[in-house]
């Protein structure tokens, strides 16, 4: 028997050393998760491991949180822990309450310092026990150093639309995206190029400085017009047609075809009609004609076509208007503005899942044309409320008489395409066709693309960013901020996603795609069975413990009496 024992102490031995010695060599990890949450995409490895500089990440969310932030803190540490397997290079972590403090001063100083850095904090409410109303602050963030640059992270996803719950659900969906992103940024080395194309009466650079400052992470933005040379578009990822006013001719259409033909990127963001804004703000009155900038085969040839129609919306914007009679002293009360219609964004598609309402304004409609031997799967991103009002053209707009409607039976339409993303192989417009004259080329015309995307949305001011003040007092607003009712819309997340969209050809953005099922406690049963539970949790381990205590005093007397 002595000799049995040591033989299988001295094999157990064996078999753990010869285990560590394979496990030196063998490396995975196993996710028996349903929906992979533990998981991180091979596109985040690869990245991890081709890291070359030190990277520290401070998470500003610690100290007294509620279980949903609890949640949200706890999904952030598990995915940083998964950073640091495949990370090539020293990768750490801390998380870092933002309240700490010796005093109220000390933490109110604490907070202007993280907001004047960029991180704006968030106000929570809660009840405690006693249904005492309880104020937050928290600061859900992540700064990331990687080498000597430093990127932030805003973690939390806040749409009005949704719940607490939800809103938290979708962050931690989001969180490999958001976090690989601001790495990558940093991390890049290529440059890529982009350009907005001018020439015909487009946004200015002005009107688009926070597009092209938020795409300037990524992307060396470029503006200009094109000439007579196809192959000027050649080193672009993807260009943007911003609001154009004039006709394009011919040549710098067979440019755009070719470009596309050859595997490039378009978001087109085109009006469907022209309207008179002088007019419309000095008299209240504006004639409203169909917008002819010489396109509509080219687009339906692609597969969708802007309808010269006017959309308004009950689901929209608010102004202020005076109500006053004309003599009495003015009184301005905020009143809908059915011509700035706040547009749902698709929950299906990468580009507009989980981002808030997108404002646009004097929008038209998109059509998607149907074609059997279709080679494009296009994907709607924008659509209007269920209560739309569908204005064919030409007409007028006249906002004396805005208000004097039956909305029951004026907004009678719905759902309305504003947006939709085009992907796989397109058709040219110039096939069968002789080479525009003028035109730089060898003569040979591509009739069919390479698998390519693009995105056409029938608003050109989805993009646009107001200016506010004159002189040195000149602000720039961003994209979709309401400045009467001080809100910023989703307009910034639209474009910037649609644009990495286009451009992604590693499927980053992906990741935004992955959905966490929201396994969520009944609150009722919470509340009426709260002491029950507590009363199970923690009596019925001693009355086990017990309970096997007695057994077992009971069979040692039986054993030993005996």
């Amino acid at each position: 028997m002595k000799n049995n024992s040591i033989r299988t102490f001295l094999i157990v031995i064996i078999g753990i050393v010869l285990l560590n010695t394979i496990s030196a060599f063998l490396f995975f990890r196993l996710d028996l998760t349903s929906e992979k949450r533990y998981s991180i995409s091979d596109n985040t490895k690869k990245m991890l491991s081709g890291l070359n500089n030190k990277t520290h990440i401070k998470i500003y969310l610690d100290g007294d949180l509620n279980p949903g932030f609890l949640r949200l803190k706890k999904s952030t540490a598990e995915l940083l822990d998964e950073f640091k397997v495949y990370a090539s290079t020293d990768f750490s972590y801390e998380f870092i309450n933002p309240s700490e403090a010796n005093s109220a001063e000390a933490r109110n100083k604490n907070y202007i310092t993280m907001e004047r850095r960029g991180m704006r904090a968030f106000t929570i409410y809660e009840k405690d026990d006693e249904g005492k109303a309880i104020q937050k602050v928290v600061f859900p963030w992540a700064e990331i150093t990687y080498g000597k640059d430093t990127a932030f992270v805003n973690l939390l996803k806040n749409n009005p639309r949704l719940s607490g719950t939800e809103n938290l659900n979708h962050s931690i969906e989001n969180l490999e995206f958001e976090l690989t992103d601001a790495i990558r940024i940093k991390a890049i080395k290529t440059t890529r190029k982009i350009a907005f194309l001018e020439g015909h009466n487009e946004l200015p650079p002005e009107m688009v400085y926070d597009a092209s400052v938020s795409l300037s992470k990524y992307f060396q933005v470029d503006r200009g017009a094109l000439n007579n040379n196809p192959s000027i578009l050649k080193e672009y990822q993807a260009i943007i047609i911003a609001k154009p006013e004039t006709a394009f001719s011919e040549q710098e259409k067979f440019i755009i075809d070719q470009y596309i033909m050859n595997g490039g990127k378009v978001l087109w963001l085109l009006d469907g009609v022209r309207l008179a804004m002088d007019s419309l703000s000095t008299v209240g009155i504006s004639p409203v004609i169909p917008l002819n900038i010489n396109l509509d085969d080219q687009l339906f040839k692609y597969g969708v076509r802007i309808a010269p129609v006017l959309l308004q919306d009950m689901q929209c914007t608010q102004v202020p208007i005076n109500v006053a009679r004309p003599d009495e002293e003015a009184k301005f009360e905020p009143m809908p503005w059915y011509y700035s219609p706040l547009l749902l964004a698709s929950p299906n598609h990468t580009i507009s899942r989980n981002i808030t309402e997108v404002k646009a304004d004097f929008a038209s409609a998109l059509d998607l044309t149907v074609s059997q031997n279709s080679k494009v799967k296009k994907t709607i991103l924008l659509v209007t409320s269920n209560a739309t009002h569908v204005e064919m053209t030409p007409s007028r707009i006249d906002l004396n008489n805005m208000y004097d409607i039956d909305s029951k039976t004026y907004f009678n339409a719905g759902y309305i395409p504003i947006a939709a993303a085009l992907e796989g192989v397109f058709p040219s417009v110039f096939t069968n066709r002789l080479v525009p004259e003028g035109i730089i080329s060898n003569g040979e015309i591509k009739k069919e693309s390479k698998p390519t995307r693009m995105i056409v949305v029938a608003d050109g001011d989805i993009i646009r960013n107001d200016l506010q003040g004159d002189g040195e007092n000149l602000q720039l607003l961003p994209m979709g901020f309401d400045r009467y009712a001080q809100r910023e819309y989703g307009n910034r997340s639209f474009i910037l996603n649609s644009i990495l969209y286009l451009t992604d050809d590693e499927g980053w953005l992906q990741l935004r795609s992955r959905e966490f099922k929201i396994r969520t406690l009944n609150k009722k049963v919470v509340v009426s069975e709260k002491k029950k539970w507590q009363l199970i949790n923690v009596a019925l381990p001693l009355i086990l413990l017990l309970l096997f205590a007695l057994i077992y005093t009971t069979m040692r007397r039986k054993v030993y009496t005996h």
